[in-house]
């Protein structure tokens, strides 16, 4: 399957995440806790997939986005955001983001936004 980064400000979050993703037959190879260490750990590990929330502190999910696919235009994004955050997730989907998540989400969620991304 996918080698998969996961970022997002909430350790509970990531486990969450990563826990979903290596049930469903992913490998988490990295996590990053805001927007400018997903830009590092993105261009270190070269993931197939990148998960990134969108409200975090020192550099947010949007202005990464921007920077992943200025990067890589090619890279597969999946962000995750709290309900009440529509126009932020169309903003994400224009800046190349493949799908969204909303918090609380449920695993299967998480597996077929990713499956749909790497199509």
């Amino acid at each position: 399957m996918a080698r998969i980064l996961v970022v997002d400000d909430a350790a509970f979050m990531r486990k969450m995440v990563s826990d979903a993703l290596t049930k469903g037959g992913h490998e988490v190879v990295g996590e990053a806790g805001n927007g400018a260490e997903a830009i590092e750990r993105f261009q270190e590990l070269k993931p197939e997939l990148t998960t990134l929330d969108i409200t975090m502190p020192e550099k947010d999910g949007l202005t990464a986005l921007k920077e992943i696919i200025e990067l890589d235009p090619s890279a597969r994004v999946i962000m995750c955001s709290a309900l009440g955050q529509e126009s932020k997730v169309l903003e994400s989907i224009k800046l190349g983001a493949r799908d969204f998540v909303v918090k609380p989400f449920k695993p299967e969620r998480v597996l077929e936004a990713v499956g749909k991304a790497l199509a």
